[in-house]
């Protein structure tokens, strides 16, 4: 369960184990769906939360007393899938969902798509500037 108190648990492991047994297998298979789509993505915790990293941060998922989230980060991807989100959108970025009522897998899929090509198009961009101011004459 996420806390802003205490130490934040250090493996993805550590941090299901601390969400209420209820939740972790919704959990769980969030976690599956969003590997599916991004088996390059690196695991990580951020902001005390399990989160997936690829050319930066694409996704965040948590645990909460009663529901579970599903952070997008992206108000893009949030708008492009707006009206399928409806039911779930609980905040800027959040989607709320309780287990026995979750994302469906294939939206999930289509969003983690979505972050990954977003995330690199955004990587692209900045290597193309990188590329082209160094190669400027220097006085």
């Amino acid at each position: 369960m996420t806390s802003r108190t205490g130490s934040p648990p250090p493996t993805i492991g550590a941090y299901l184990s601390r969400v209420p047994r209820e939740r972790r297998p919704a959990l769980e298979e969030l976690r599956k769906t969003i590997r599916s789509v991004a088996p390059e993505a690196e695991e990580v915790i951020s902001y005390r939360m399990p989160a997936f990293r690829q050319s930066g941060m694409l996704v965040w998922y948590a645990g909460f007393k009663d529901h579970c989230s599903f952070f997008v980060g992206s108000g893009v991807v949030l708008r492009k899938f707006g009206t399928e989100l409806a039911p779930f959108k609980a905040g800027k970025g959040t989607l709320q969902f309780k287990p026995k009522r979750p994302i469906p897998v294939s939206l999930v899929r289509r969003i983690v798509r979505a972050r990954i090509a977003e995330n690199e198009s955004r990587a692209s961009s900045k290597r193309r500037a990188a590329k082209s101011s160094s190669k400027k004459p220097q006085r």
